[in-house]
């Protein structure tokens, strides 16, 4: 009996998980009866081989519906399952199930900033598909380090022991090709040319609002570094509020919206350094980029940042002013440090306050 292979991807149509399903799509083994449940917005971006299959599947709550139905009832024993979307089968299904997990979210229990109550239900209702479900999966994939002792730690917590034998690191890029990075601009070329650059959709881990506190700081100190983001229609919100800031603020934040991948890859070539203030990532695809590139690189010091790349700045990603920091310190702009005083410094301070002579003064 022929065994097949499953690739299940709802919801996957955007960002770095998009550039690495489509990376994977175009090398997919031969064989038969092999099938692909795709989301629907991403038709006409994959070079799908003629022996796959495919299913596509729409970003409606039925359509998801029917989908894992159809899951359930065209999988066999022996057959596999790769869940690309990070989440195991609400069903229950014969097959190996193997689930890629690249959201880090849906292992992390830590309440997320600035989200709208719909997006706090919809990752409230996928942790738990993630917790509940968990016993379907037959072997995790991961790309880093971190995120494997990350993914350890929560099935051990929530779920069952001897999680190391179920995870598998593999970090995986697309190949391109790396072009010479632009010469430093002149004053006739500078609009086609960015400081900092931060490639992202506007989710709320990727903390755009924090960004732009922290260039309005800039911009209150003189200082107007170039910034480029790649926001797309979906962050209307967030594009209200950068229109509104560059506004009062003269700020310089462009939004270039989502871009495809080509044009993605010559930003790179055309900026001084990439900047990534995200709160939380499992792989961190730009920052991958950016290094095959050259790009001197600010970003958080975290675990998945260390994984990557080396930054050349680091800063507190819950903070504006260390976000403004870093970006000083890149230019060469640094604040002294504070002037210390003394005791008697803080005494003198509030004299208008204080009429008699202070303690120990003759």
């Amino acid at each position: 009996m022929n065994k097949s292979l499953i690739l299940y991807a709802p919801n996957i149509h955007t960002g770095g998980g998009h550039v690495l399903l489509r990376a994977l799509v175009e090398v997919w083994p031969a064989g038969k009866g092999h099938i692909a449940f795709l989301d629907e917005r991403a038709k006409g971006s994959f070079s799908l081989p003629s022996h796959v299959r495919v299913y596509w599947v729409k970003p409606k709550f039925f359509s998801r519906a029917q989908a894992e139905r159809l899951l359930q009832s065209i999988s066999r024993a022996g057959d596999t399952v790769l869940c690309f979307h990070g989440l195991p089968p609400i069903l229950s299904n014969a097959a190996r199930i193997v689930v890629f997990q690249q959201n880090r979210i849906y292992i992390d229990s830590r309440s997320l900033p600035q989200l709208s109550s719909r997006v706090a239900l919809r990752i409230g209702i996928e942790r738990w598909i993630s917790r509940t479900f968990s016993h379907r999966v037959h072997q995790y994939i991961v790309q880093t380090p971190s995120m494997a002792r990350d993914l350890s730690t929560w099935l051990d917590s929530h779920t069952r022991g001897c999680s190391d034998k179920l995870i598998h690191v593999c970090p995986f890029i697309d190949q391109f090709d790396i072009q010479p990075r632009a010469d430093t601009p002149n004053e006739t070329s500078k609009s086609q040319f960015w400081d900092f650059v931060y490639v992202s959709d506007g989710v709320a881990h990727k903390n755009h609002r924090r960004l732009f506190a922290a260039w309005k700081l800039l911009a209150s100190q003189g200082l107007k570094p170039r910034l480029a983001v790649t926001l797309g229609e979906r962050d209307h919100l967030l594009i209200a509020e950068l229109d509104k800031l560059s506004s009062e603020s003269s700020v310089e934040i462009h939004n270039l919206g989502q871009m495809p991948r080509d044009q993605i890859l010559s930003l790179y070539r055309h900026t001084h350094a990439l900047i990534f203030p995200s709160i939380t990532e499992s792989f961190g695809l730009p920052l991958i980029e950016a290094s095959q590139y050259g790009l001197p690189i600010l970003a958080p010091e975290s675990d998945y940042v260390r994984d990557v790349c080396e930054p050349v700045q680091t800063f507190d990603p819950m903070s504006e002013v260390s976000i403004m920091r870093a970006v000083k310190r890149f230019l060469l702009k640094t604040d002294p440090p504070i002037q210390l005083s003394t005791p008697l410094d803080l005494w003198n301070s509030v004299a208008p306050l204080h009429t008699g002579e202070p303690h120990g003064q003759p």
